[in-house]
């Protein structure tokens, strides 16, 4: 276990970036791509890009620790390190890696979401970046929760839809796959990627888009992230949601193309 000095730009200002990996099937689901936007947050945020192999190294060496489960959720923290008092950054940074591995069950059927009024700060630079600083989201699941829904549907500063509190989101009206555009405040999911990579495999059109709530009217709904994959959408603010068979197909297509 790492201990994290008080110190630590990551727990007193929530300065550095997470990344989650799925551990199943005896591999780090789409490493790569986890890494390579890990890289690209902290060319964002100025911090010291990691060392490629040494995180590998330390997510292996915490699955071994947690026993090697069969299928875990693999948390990459990595934090701008230790600093003075305020919010000046440090000079040098000495950012700190740290890593745990927890087992996870592989989750089955749909989701339930609610609207929530804690909304996407699209006008913020970290809205894009998978930063330390999570509150708002968790402030959001927390509301979800509160009305009996698993998860939060999140609008921006301009009332569009964005997000999640854990998931991009999509849904589809005649055939066409929507899901909002990234400047809505919208992180650039992994799965996202792989979602818009099978529509064009398998034909579909997909479209980015800025779209208020009412664009979803009763539309089919999926959500999706580097630990449920594609998972439908069974209702939103209680209201029942139609289903598509596209949705199983999508869900197919990313889960053999992870392989």
């Amino acid at each position: 276990m790492t201990d994290i000095p008080i110190d630590d730009r990551g727990f007193t200002v929530g300065h550095g970036l997470f990344e989650t990996v799925l551990w199943a099937g005896g591999e780090l689901a789409h490493w790569d791509a986890h890494v390579e936007r890990l890289e690209r947050g902290c060319r964002a945020l100025g911090l010291p890009i990691p060392d490629r192999a040494g995180i590998l190294s330390a997510a292996m060496s915490a699955i071994a620790n947690a026993e090697t489960p069969a299928r875990a959720a693999v948390r990459l923290n990595w934090s701008a390190g230790s600093g003075g008092r305020g919010l000046d950054l440090p000079d040098p940074f000495a950012p700190r890696l740290s890593v745990m591995a927890t087992a996870i069950d592989a989750v089955s059927g749909p989701v339930t979401l609610a609207t929530a009024r804690v909304r996407r700060n699209d006008r913020s630079p970290t809205a894009r970046l998978k930063t330390l600083s999570y509150l708002d989201n968790v402030l959001a699941r927390a509301e979800a929760r509160a009305v009996g829904a698993d998860e939060a549907l999140m609008l921006n500063t301009a009332g569009e839809i964005a997000c999640a509190a854990a998931a991009n989101v999509f849904w589809i009206r005649h055939d066409v796959v929507f899901t909002p555009d990234l400047d809505c405040g919208v992180l650039d999911g992994i799965m996202r990627r792989e979602v818009i990579a099978a529509c064009h495999h398998l034909g579909l059109q997909v479209e980015e888009v800025y779209a208020n709530p009412g664009r979803l009217a009763g539309a089919p709904m999926f959500i999706t992230n580097s630990l449920v994959g594609v998972r439908a959408v069974a209702s939103l603010d209680g209201q029942a949601l139609l289903t598509s068979r596209w949705i199983t197909a999508l869900a197919k297509a990313v889960k053999s193309g992870s392989k």
